[in-house]
């Protein structure tokens, strides 16, 4: 059987199902992980999205990991961010999402963690893994065996404890009754996994559709909850304007205080204000970094580099150390690591937290954001709006083809300030632009910042004309 080697990308392992990725691909990943973490006697935690192939290729998979003598602690449904707590919560040696995050149904992939959850990617073993895949040598004298665990609970206290939960845990999850604003809550989980945590957070669903929760003051209206593989409701990729529009809808109709968006396997988070606008990833790490620098002082906080320049510059305020960092959750971690930081945003809506093994943290930053609205007594669009000081496109995708295009505006826009960190990014006195190819789609991203609208739509105009001048489509 031949396998496609572009399986094996920058951050994770993913595919279509059953043509890329399929039962003997899935066995020889497991095989291959436990011979690249150093043989048998390994415990590796397995976890699964529930996309119609995760199951199948859970089994696959798992046969390939117990075959060469390693053990299987079985999670069964899980999020992405519950893997990478178990992985350190039981102390294993490994641990192994199977999911295609934001990607249609047709798709499945594995993401990958060593011991204490850290991320392996292509420069950190996703390459070797890739080579005993396609090598497919595998020999074993003893089988190990899988054993089956359940997290949640242990997960959801581990988020919580940063909270101030008053009387029983079991009553209230959340901050107590006289803390707290009444707030009304729109969460959408897009039929995916992350709609497990919802009633597990906010308590048991009043009415027979499984829409309606109430915990303490909180009304919480949950949008497609139940787990469908073919994501009925729209695709879990909540940066897709087209798939927030019933959220949007929803808000504004229940005239709630926020709507809450995550993707198909709940690790990353995208909020939306009181009147159904979407809040941008980065103005979400600018609010966070000034409340959480307020409570602990002098903290390092990391950035992307797609993110506008007011990040920087509201954690340089507030007594932090901003870090700019390239894009992708092992960059991003791996830096975190190194520099001892204590949190990152990215512009995406992944949220990363030191005291979380420096893992993808979107329940700590919901439960985070509602806290903050209660105790000011703003609106979420207000307590945004301060950071709204320039013009932002956010990320502009394009079918252009190879880094000739890199090169070439590099020298076209050389008077402004270069920056190779990811891609192209150069800076002049009043906007900046970025330039990169993307590590998981055929696609060149554009992100344009500005300090006035004028300058702003003139120079977005200028770059997309240019850009594609060069496209292939």
């Amino acid at each position: 059987m031949k396998i496609n080697p572009s399986i094996f990308r920058a951050y994770d392992i993913r595919g279509i199902y059953p043509d890329d990725l399929n039962e003997r691909v899935a066995y020889l990943i497991g095989s291959a992980f436990v011979k690249f973490l150093g043989g048998s006697n390994l415990n590796i935690v397995v976890g699964r999205d529930n996309r119609l192939s995760s199951p199948s290729l859970f089994s696959a998979l798992t046969r390939g990991i117990i075959a060469q003598g390693a053990n299987v602690i079985a999670l069964g449904l899980s999020t992405t961010p519950m893997l990478y707590f178990a992985t350190a919560y039981f102390k294993s040696d490994g641990g192994i999402e199977i999911s295609a995050s934001h990607n249609p149904p047709q798709y499945n992939g594995f993401k990958l963690v060593k011991k204490e959850a850290i991320p392996i990617g292509e420069k950190s073993g996703i390459k070797e893994i890739k080579g005993l895949v396609l090598g497919a040598r595998f020999k074993s004298s003893k089988k190990g065996k899988i054993i089956k665990k359940k997290v949640i609970k242990e997960y959801l206290k581990f988020n919580l404890r940063n909270f101030d939960l008053g009387g029983s845990e079991a009553k209230a999850l959340l901050p107590p009754l006289e803390k707290m604003k009444p707030l009304k809550i729109v969460i959408d989980t897009a039929n995916a996994v992350a709609g497990i945590l919802i009633p597990k957070i906010f308590g048991r669903p009043l009415s027979k559709k499984r829409k309606f929760f109430r915990n303490l003051n909180f009304k919480i209206y949950h949008l497609f909850p139940k787990l469908d593989g073919n994501f009925p409701g729209h695709f879990p990729d909540p940066l897709i304007k087209e798939n927030l529009r019933a959220l949007q809808k929803e808000v504004k109709n229940k005239k709630a205080n926020l709507g809450v968006a995550f993707d198909g396997d709940g690790d990353r988070i995208i909020f939306l204000d009181e009147r159904g606008e979407v809040i941008p990833g980065d103005l979400i790490t600018a609010l966070l970094s000034k409340i959480i620098l307020k409570e602990k002082p002098g903290k390092k906080i990391l950035y992307d580099v797609r993110s506008s320049n007011v990040v920087g510059e509201t954690i340089k305020d507030s007594g932090g150390t901003p870090i700019v960092s390239r894009i992708g959750h092992t960059f991003i971690k791996e830096k975190m690591r190194e520099k001892d930081i204590f949190f990152a945003g990215e512009f995406s809506g992944h949220y990363y937290l030191k005291e979380q093994h420096f893992c993808e943290a979107p329940i700590f930053v919901l439960l985070k954001i509602l806290e903050i609205i209660s105790s000011t007594g703003k609106n979420l669009s207000e307590l945004i709006l301060p950071f709204k000081k320039y013009f932002h496109s956010g990320e502009i995708n394009f079918k252009v083809g190879g880094n000739k295009i890199l090169e070439i505006m590099e020298k076209r826009y050389k008077n402004g300030k270069i920056n190779h960190l990811d891609g192209v990014r150069i800076d002049f006195k009043n906007w900046w632009f970025l330039v990169r190819a993307s590590q998981t789609e055929p696609v060149l991203r554009l992100v344009i910042e500005a300090r006035t609208k004028e300058i702003f739509e003139e120079k977005k105009k200028e770059l997309i004309e240019f850009i594609k001048s060069f496209s292939l489509g």
